[in-house]
């Protein structure tokens, strides 16, 4: 599939992408950047892939490499944590935008993608909403997607409920469905 290309106008006339003018039409917000990033045929591959094969948000696929943007980690590092909620909340905008475009649908949940470094609440010191730990250092969660059609693979947590319901079923003894463990010298 061609890349799907999301520029501000179409941004601005977007129902939930209206909402962030402030973004927008701030100078010192690189969203820019940001448009220019999400509008790579590559990138988009690997957000599906990182839904299809990997049982991950889209925005996992990617989050490393835009983190790793000059102006965007430049940016998250040194405002103040509402402008980088805002310009965080926005990427989550264009990754819908690009998903629904590619012909998936939101699922209504959030995947992780960091654990949050402890902060004071309310905190206003530039950087401070950064991860400790997982795969991003800026984003904590990011919207989950499907394909209309389902998904061609099933979740860890599908199989292992069916795993279970079929240990419970009355004649199935418990762990026939598991495969013999090997003993240290490779027999069964």
């Amino acid at each position: 599939m061609a890349a799907v290309s999301i520029n501000r106008q179409d941004f601005q006339h977007d129902v939930q992408g209206r909402r962030f003018a402030d973004v927008l039409n701030n100078p010192s917000q690189p969203f820019d950047d940001v448009l220019a990033f999400f509008s790579n045929e590559d990138r988009q591959r690997r957000m599906e892939e990182a839904e299809l094969y990997h049982d991950r948000p889209p925005l996992a696929g990617v989050v490393r490499e835009l983190e790793s943007q000059p102006g965007i980690d430049r940016f998250l590092a040194s405002q103040h944590p509402h402008s980088t909620k805002r310009l965080r909340q926005a990427v989550g905008v264009v990754v819908r935008m690009i998903m629904e475009r590619r012909g998936w649908r939101k699922t209504g949940r959030k995947g992780s993608l960091g654990v949050r470094a402890k902060v004071a609440p309310l905190s206003s010191r530039p950087g401070a909403y950064h991860n400790t730990g997982g795969l991003a250092f800026w984003f904590l969660r990011a919207e989950r997607y499907e394909r209309p059609e389902g998904m061609p693979f099933r979740s860890v947590r599908e199989r292992w409920r069916e795993l279970e319901s079929q240990s419970t079923q009355p004649g199935v003894a418990a762990g026939a469905n598991h495969l013999p463990h090997s003993s240290p010298g490779g027999a069964p």
